[in-house]
C-alpha cells in the first residue's frame, strides 16, 4: 500500500513537471514560447486563385490555434511564419491510350519561412509543392475549390510539421 502511493505520488509529480512543451498533436513547443505570428501569404503566382492566400493563412492559423497551446497572432510572436504563394498550375499528367490527355493537375507551391525567436537554430526558409490529379473531362471550375482544399490542408500539415513537430 505504502508504494502504491509513492508511486501514485511521483506519478503526480512527474506528469505536473511535464506541463510545457509538448502536445498530444506531437508538437514540440519551445519552453517560454507563448505566441506564433502568422503572417498573411501574398499571391505571387503567374495564375493567381483570389482566394487562396486567405484559405492558406486561415486553415494555418486554426491548425496551430487547435493543436498547439500558442496564442495566434498577426503580429510578431515568440514563433514567427510567413511566406508567399509562388505557384499555381493546372498541367497535363496522364495521356490516354489515344494520345489524348485524360488527367490534369494541379501544383501549388509556397515558400514559408519560420523564425524562432527563443531557438534560432531551428529557423529554416523552404519551399513546399503539393498537388492534386483530376479528370480531364472535368470542368476545372467544377472540381478546383475542392482540390485546393485538399492541397492546402496538405501544405498547413507540412509547414506544422516542419515547424514545430521534431520527428
Amino acid at each position: 500500500m505504502k508504494t502504491r502511493a509513492i508511486f501514485s505520488l511521483a506519478l503526480c509529480l512527474l506528469l505536473a513537471g511535464c506541463s510545457g512543451g509538448y502536445s498530444f498533436t506531437g508538437a514540440s513547443i519551445p519552453p517560454g514560447a507563448k505566441t506564433i505570428g502568422i503572417s498573411t501569404f501574398p499571391n505571387y503566382a503567374s495564375t493567381v486563385n483570389p482566394q487562396l492566400s486567405q484559405t492558406l493563412t486561415d486553415q494555418l492559423t486554426q491548425m496551430f490555434s487547435s493543436q498547439t497551446p500558442l496564442a495566434v497572432t498577426t503580429d510578431e510572436g515568440d514563433l514567427q511564419i510567413s511566406g508567399q504563394i509562388t505557384g499555381y498550375d493546372t498541367r497535363a499528367s496522364a495521356l490516354s491510350s489515344s494520345d489524348e490527355v485524360s488527367m490534369n493537375r494541379l501544383t501549388i507551391t509556397i515558400r514559408v519561412k519560420f523564425v524562432n525567436t527563443l531557438n534560432p537554430e531551428s529557423d529554416f526558409e523552404q519551399q513546399f509543392s503539393r498537388y492534386r490529379d483530376y479528370a480531364a473531362s472535368q470542368d476545372f471550375s467544377s472540381v478546383e475549390s475542392g482540390l485546393v482544399s485538399e492541397i492546402v490542408t496538405e501544405l498547413c500539415e507540412d509547414i506544422f510539421n516542419k515547424s514545430v513537430v521534431n520527428w
